[in-house]
């Protein structure tokens, strides 16, 4: 079987004699035919991604059709395309029963902890399936990046008409965006690149946007009325953004940290504590949340057509793979095709 496996910090070799996956009590066969490439992969690459150990076949934002599996409580066939959940709870722990498997106690995270689906096929439980009939295999494949956004939206609880800030126009800060719309929020978007915010506006509907660097604080008072966003979102996974953040939120407000850094982070408690500030962290996504797009998408209100900005295949991916870490070759979403 061919695959591509990141051996150790900065390398990735294309082997094709990786090993035939065996399905498991209530496992599937899945062929893998788009894998999308996420920040995650680009920090394994790069040697910042907590968690995490070498070698590892990465991949986690994957889309393809079932080829084996028995009987199972989800209603799925072989021949059934799935977008997959990669996030393998147990079950059992206290956020699991509590319905909080975005967060389980004992997470393997496929990609992460586990390997992933950057090869032909992997087994995968059939409860972490879930069948996109009707969709493309690059939208049945973002399902999992946008269900990061459509989870922190939820999280926050955000209200029609609020004032919502969103930092960071990566993948996971636009689709926070644009499911900040979709709940009636009014969303200024934040980024320090001018082309990521016209793209803001013009994919994700943002209200408004502010450079980080040219104009921030100031700029975001006064589309507030001086008073800041009751919500924000930092998507950037930077520790002086995310510090910074404190000081973008109203009185009162909610700040989620949704992007990840592998670095201890620090705030000043008086201003924290004369806000009363609700401090959030959004992790993973749910069944629900997966469902939740996936109707959004079918809807026509997100277009996966120009969230996906590069491709490439088995054959070319390493070769392709730096120039994705570069800011100047415009990458928004990179996709694999198998």
């Amino acid at each position: 079987m061919r695959g591509i496996v990141c051996e150790e910090i900065g390398s990735f070799r294309l082997r094709d004699d990786l090993p035939e996956p065996e399905a498991g009590l209530g496992e599937a066969i899945v062929r893998i035919r788009r894998v999308g490439i996420c920040g995650t992969d680009l920090h394994a690459y790069q040697g910042n991604q907590p968690f995490f150990e070498y070698p590892r076949i990465l991949g986690h934002e994957l889309a393809g059709v079932i080829e084996r599996i028995g009987e199972n409580g989800e209603g799925l066939r072989a021949g059934d395309p799935v977008s997959v959940i990669p996030y393998l709870h147990c079950g059992s722990c206290v956020a699991c029963r509590n319905g909080k498997t975005n967060c389980c106690t004992r997470m393997k995270v496929l990609g992460v902890h586990a390997d992933g689906g950057m090869r032909e096929r992997i087994a995968v439980p059939a409860t972490h399936l879930v069948k996109t009939e009707g969709l493309t295999w690059d939208q049945a494949a973002m399902l999992e990046p946008l269900a990061i956004g459509a989870h922190a939206v939820r999280r926050a609880g955000l209200l029609p008409g609020e004032d919502v800030l969103v930092i960071g126009a990566g993948p996971i800060g636009l689709g926070v965006m644009a499911f900040a719309k979709a709940a009636g929020a009014r969303v200024i978007a934040m980024d320090i690149n001018d082309e990521r915010l016209a793209f803001c506006r013009s994919w994700a509907g943002a209200d408004e946007t502010v450079h980080a660097l040219r104009e921030g604080q100031d700029r975001l008072a006064e589309l507030t009325g001086g008073e800041l966003p009751t919500a924000a979102f930092d998507a950037t996974g930077n520790v002086r953004s995310m510090e910074g953040a404190f000081e973008r939120v109203a009185h009162g407000g909610r700040l989620v940290f949704v992007g990840l850094v592998k670095a201890d982070l620090t705030f000043r408690d008086p201003e924290f504590h004369k806000r009363e500030l609700t401090l959030m962290g959004s992790r993973n996504a749910t069944r629900e949340d997966f469902r939740h797009v996936i109707e959004t998408v079918r809807s026509g209100l997100i277009d996966i057509g120009r969230y996906v900005t590069h491709r490439s295949d088995l054959a070319h991916m390493i070769a392709d793979f730096e120039s994705w870490l570069e800011p100047e070759t415009g990458v928004i979403k990179a996709i694999l095709e198998l």
